[in-house]
């Protein structure tokens, strides 16, 4: 394996503010993006995003250079963990294109215990006018989807799970446990706005994929966030 790093190691040079390289070539582009940080602009914040933050450090400040960074996926804003960015179109279509097999964990704090302590959750998600992703049994309507899971570690009212993203759509993981009855931790949307902590306890912990031009495979796995730890000490 190419590039494996344990723990938030960043690379000494100049780094973006906010956020953590794990890994830069002239291709791609990996990071750690805190919770409360956008991937990439809405209409109301264009940017305080981690692709303004990454075109911005690429750039090296100069507002003239040809240098950006392209968007190859997304976490939601609430989300922490790894982004991957591409570094030129090129790079970003083979990535997209092979997006089905590149290995994507995660880590949450679920509230419950789940039976099984190990499985998968599958159904097709639709959005509503709202914005709000939810399962429907019209296969036309939504897209399938699946996760699987495995409990790692159970405290009084809740659960530290693994996830292993098979695909990925809009707030899924979120909508499947809540669906389940084990909405994630700090999830103000599909969970209950008033019990567990301020942050959403959803970590996109790992990622492994091949490299868009030298075709090796990378991995890069951030461990257990320090807030984390501390949540599950808390519960």
């Amino acid at each position: 394996m190419d590039h494996l790093r344990k723990g938030n190691r960043p690379i000494k040079k100049r780094q973006p503010k906010g956020l953590t390289i794990l890994h830069e070539d002239k291709d791609i582009l990996v990071v750690e993006k805190p919770a409360g940080l956008l991937t990439i602009g809405t209409e109301r914040d264009k940017s305080r995003t981690a692709h303004y933050l990454l075109n911005d450090y690429v750039r090296k400040g100069n507002p003239k250079s040809r240098n950006r960074v392209y968007v190859v996926h997304r976490l939601d804003q609430d989300t922490s963990g790894i982004l991957l960015f591409a570094k030129s179109e090129p790079a970003k279509k083979f990535l997209q294109e092979h997006w089905e097999q590149t290995d994507k964990r995660y880590l949450a704090i679920v509230h419950g215990r789940l039976t099984p302590k190990e499985g998968k959750i599958s159904s097709c998600l639709a959005e509503n006018a709202a914005h709000r992703v939810y399962s429907t049994p019209d296969a036309a309507k939504g897209k399938l989807s699946h996760t699987a899971y495995k409990v790692l570690k159970e405290t009084k009212g809740f659960s530290l799970v693994e996830i292993h993203l098979l695909t990925g759509r809009k707030h899924q993981i979120r909508v499947h446990f809540a669906e389940k009855g084990h909405p994630v931790a700090g999830d103000r949307k599909y969970g209950n706005r008033d019990v567990g902590p301020k942050r959403l306890a959803l970590h996109a912990r790992s990622i492994s994929f091949t490299h868009p031009f030298n075709g090796r495979p990378m991995t890069f796995d951030t461990g257990m966030p320090e807030d984390f730890v501390r949540l599950l000490g808390k519960l």
